[in-house]
């Protein structure tokens, strides 16, 4: 099924309505994983064309992806990764720990973002950044899909470099699905229990009574309201 290109016109709206003359993509993946981090991406790409068949990184396959996001690397003005860890994570809830995440990816980029366009429709970054949400920007907008192929080729690659490490985890198989639910992501938790990569605040541990009792819970009241619909009112 084809699908229509990218395009700046969002990124076009925002500079002439507020100004902006730099503007972020900002994407994520591992949001569902079981193990890993999650992992987001600011790109910044000014107004250039993109290369051929630049578009939603879910909808690339790997191979393409992993040489789509070479060439992009080289072809963006600028990016930056920022990820949580499992702990912070289990620690914070996601919506929180995206937030840390982001912030971290936008900091890291050479030149801060006059304004930042979010894939999704829930502002998990708020104050004080300057956010237009687009829901399926990964698709949309240009610098929304750069930083999509380019965070989850680099956060597959991760989590492939775990399946190798000394063959520990390699029966997680890890290196096929990046930390997210499979049968064998399953039946390895089931025999091994979980990793020091895994979320111990996961659902899936419910189902594994010979784990249960490594499930944590989440310390901080400020991630249960945010999780819950509460306003972003910190700073990390």
């Amino acid at each position: 099924m084809p699908y229509e290109p990218p395009t700046h016109s969002v990124e076009r709206s925002i500079r002439a309505t507020t100004g902006a003359k730099i503007v972020a993509g900002v994407d994520e993946v591992g949001r569902g994983a079981w193990a890993g981090p999650v992992t987001v991406c600011a790109a910044v790409t000014g107004l250039r064309r993109p290369p051929t068949g630049l578009t939603d990184s879910k909808l690339i396959s790997p191979k393409r992806r992993t040489e789509l996001a070479a060439v992009l690397e080289g072809w963006v003005t600028a990016y930056a990764l920022g990820h949580s860890s499992p702990e912070e994570i289990d620690e914070l809830g996601m919506t929180a720990a995206l937030r840390l995440a982001a912030v971290r990816a936008l900091e890291a980029l050479p030149v801060r973002p006059d304004a930042v366009i979010l894939d999704g429709k829930h502002d998990y970054l708020g104050i004080p950044w300057q956010v237009r949400t687009v829901i399926k920007g990964d698709q949309s907008c240009i610098a929304v899909s750069a930083a999509s192929v380019i965070a989850k080729v680099r956060r597959d690659a991760m989590m492939a470099e775990l399946a190798g490490v000394q063959g520990e985890y390699a029966g997680f198989g890890f290196a096929e699905n990046a930390g997210y639910p499979s049968p064998v992501h399953k039946a390895a938790l089931e025999d091994q229990g979980p990793t020091p990569y895994h979320r111990l605040s996961w659902a899936y541990l419910d189902a594994m009574p010979r784990w249960r009792h490594l499930k944590k819970t989440r310390l901080s009241a400020e991630a249960a309201a945010l999780e819950s619909g509460g306003q972003l009112g910190f700073d990390f």
